[in-house]
């Protein structure tokens, strides 16, 4: 990340990350270490995120990791809590957890519709209820919700994905209105298919070739370039950034 822009308004912000053990999350817990904020993230990926946090040991500050299933709001609570508590407050919170897992239309159930909601959508909610206690007393915070672009196309069995992640950008809007008068911005990054190991299990190289060709731009993107985006939206130079949908997709339709 050393080419990368450097913010000085992240240095030591307390910065809690969903689902950071691999793939897009796993480069939102280095881009923000690499700034020099104090990072917590959690997952159900436990040696992932042992292997990870022993690559950032040179960080100024090393990322702390609470195993956790969001699907079990009064576990999310109690980490939230425990984080609170550890690091002083909560300055930045990424919702960025998810799981989009292929189905058909025949295969849904009310239960499978119930867990892919809680999987994909319920978590952020209540993760964001849970630390606007502690940012309106700290006089402000950011909230990033990660949405998809794949709703925006209308890609095949993904029905309940694409619900769930429509739906976080109606979260969005909503928290933006309600926590702005408390100066707290809240935003969804919109992420195309970015090249990660899971990613990578769904797609053919002819697959692979057919994304780059549909976008505006010839390259797969990273998790590096939805991380820079990320970064940006919860400084202080995106001060007056709150409630809209930022696209990092390289121009996919």
């Amino acid at each position: 990340m050393s080419d990368r822009a450097h913010y000085p308004s992240l240095a030591g912000k307390r910065v809690f990350i969903s689902g950071g053990s691999s793939g897009i999350g796993e480069g939102l817990v280095e881009a923000f270490a690499a700034q020099g904020a104090r990072v917590a993230f959690c997952d159900i990926l436990e040696a992932e995120a042992q292997a990870l946090i022993g690559r950032l040991h040179d960080a100024a500050f090393a990322p702390s990791f609470y195993a956790c299933d969001l699907t079990d709001v009064a576990a999310l609570r109690h980490v939230l809590g425990q984080v609170e508590s550890d690091l002083g407050g909560i300055d930045i919170l990424v919702n960025n957890a998810g799981n989009d897992d292929r189905h058909s239309v025949d295969d849904v159930t009310p239960e499978y519709w119930d867990e892919r909601m809680a999987v994909n959508l319920r978590h952020m909610f209540f993760a964001a209820q849970a630390v606007v206690p502690a940012m309106k007393k700290a006089g402000g915070g950011v909230i990033l919700n990660f949405g998809s672009i794949s709703w925006h196309l209308g890609l095949k069995d993904l029905v309940l994905y694409q619900t769930a992640k429509a739906g976080i950008e109606g979260l969005t809007r909503s928290l933006a209105r309600d926590l702005g008068r408390d100066n707290i911005r809240v935003n969804t990054i919109v992420p195309g298919n970015v090249k990660t190991p899971r990613q990578m299990k769904w797609y053919t190289p002819e697959g692979e070739a057919e994304i780059v060709a549909a976008q505006c731009l010839d390259a797969r993107i990273s998790p590096a370039d939805v991380a820079a985006l990320a970064l940006f939206l919860a400084s202080d130079d995106a001060r007056m950034c709150t409630g809209h949908d930022y696209f990092v997709d390289a121009g996919w339709r």
